[in-house]
């Protein structure tokens, strides 16, 4: 029998994400997402709910959320459910239910949050994303250029100058060895 564990949730982060280190220095980062819903019922009244689920990144991307969101930020996140359960203070079984996240996006909007993407491992922090920037949305401490609204890159950032030419040649030898590729499955939203 087949299994499948995929979770896609778009929400606001319900309080700055937390980040802390495992004993053998592994970044984690518990944050929460509200996810709202609003439907019309069968009396024609509009109503609202809301969703809240605690989320967990890891390594990079824990570093990467804790330090560009904050509480109230959008924020598009990709991963699985996890099934936690321990033994409470007084004696009692406790479970919870989480989200580890796999991959992110940033969304713009928020406060002050502008456009600025990142998908978790493929997305370098800083990095402007192409066609993730709203006109009109200001990324702080950069400024925006051209039409489309994009945000410049850090200051401190360094441009890499290449042709792309050797990237396209293919390998000596006529083989290629797929085991080297850069793991890059993400899709910019």
């Amino acid at each position: 029998m087949a299994n499948y564990n995929k979770v896609l949730l778009i929400g606001n982060l319900t309080r700055d994400p937390q980040l802390r280190y495992t004993p053998n220095q592994q970044p984690v980062c518990d944050f929460g997402l509200a996810i709202n819903r609003k439907w019309k019922g069968a009396d024609g009244q509009m109503h609202e709910d809301v969703c809240f689920v605690d989320c967990t990144a890891w390594a990079r991307q824990a570093e990467t959320l804790s330090k560009y969101v904050t509480k109230g930020q959008p924020l598009f996140v990709e991963g699985r459910l996890n099934y936690r359960t321990w033994d409470g203070p007084d004696g009692k079984k406790r479970s919870k239910l989480d989200v580890v996240v796999e991959r992110f996006q940033f969304l713009g909007g928020g406060k002050g949050g502008g456009g600025q993407g990142g998908a978790g491992r493929a997305a370098q922090p800083g990095a402007a994303q192409p066609g993730a920037a709203q006109a009109g949305a200001a990324q702080p401490g950069a400024a925006q250029a051209g039409s489309a609204g994009r945000a410049a890159p850090p200051q401190d950032a360094q441009r890499q100058e290449t042709s792309g030419a050797e990237n396209q040649a293919p390998p000596a030898g006529g083989e290629y060895d797929f085991s080297q590729d850069v793991e890059d499955d993400t899709i910019p939203f």
